[in-house]
């Protein structure tokens, strides 16, 4: 068993909308993903999923990239990102397939670490940060704080937060996601959200004993990175 992670999919198996515009190195990304996850990861390991999954604007218009992820080996586990508009009910996405586990103030299970999340935001200290940035920033805070209580009031104290967002700002200034995972003794962190100019410039490594990974596609070359080797945490 392995733990596996990667992010930013940016399906849109239903449209016309190629990615390339962004890169050269996106064009035809989704064959890319594909075949690297088949060749490293097996139908007994877990992979993390970071944050825009799909373009779809609906859930009913998403579900042929959803059936895309879920004919891929292993479990998934997955949070939401900013694209990620067709994301509605928690209930009836965690209904849809035995293999695939979406966080939303809950938590899920790998091994004995558990798996905690929340999409994020933009952080206090970035450009035009307004008073409703600042709202929704609060609200993830609390979705974040939802997540990891779950998880220590169900008896884990080896903790893995999934984010979509960076928890810092352009800076690297620190921000109250970071003081909250120090006050849990969260392991590691994953995140993705970043692309292009903006992976110059990384919030990445270890920080007070934490591990900050940045999970992009184009980041990682279209290639899942491994997390966790059974119950051996890979160090950086």
């Amino acid at each position: 068993m392995a733990l596996w992670a990667i992010s930013d999919l940016h399906l849109a198996l239903n449209m016309n909308k190629p990615m390339d515009i962004f890169g050269d190195n996106w064009y035809k990304h989704e064959e890319k993903i594909e075949k690297n996850w088949i060749n490293s990861v097996s139908h007994e390991d877990t992979v993390l999923i970071a944050g825009d999954i799909s373009w779809s604007m609906k859930m009913e218009d998403g579900m042929i990239d959803l059936e895309w992820i879920h004919n891929l080996p292993g479990e998934k586990i997955l949070i939401r990102g900013n694209h990620d508009y067709w994301w509605h009910s928690i209930t009836k996405l965690n209904n849809l397939y035995d293999d695939m586990h979406f966080i939303q103030n809950n938590f899920f299970n790998y091994n004995d670490y558990a798996i905690c999340g929340t999409r994020g935001w933009i952080c206090p200290g970035s450009a035009n940060f307004s008073e409703h940035d600042r709202k929704i920033y609060n609200r993830e805070i609390n979705r974040l704080r939802l997540s990891l209580d779950s998880a220590v009031n169900n008896g884990y104290s080896k903790i893995i937060v999934m984010m979509h967002y960076p928890p810092t700002n352009d800076k690297l200034e620190n921000t109250e996601f970071i003081d909250v995972f120090n006050e849990y003794k969260v392991k590691k962190v994953i995140y993705g959200h970043l692309h292009g100019p903006s992976l110059n410039n990384l919030f990445e490594g270890i920080h007070s004993n934490i591990e900050y990974i940045v999970t992009s596609a184009d980041y990682l070359d279209f290639k899942p990175k491994l997390i966790c080797l059974d119950d051996i945490v890979i160090k950086p």
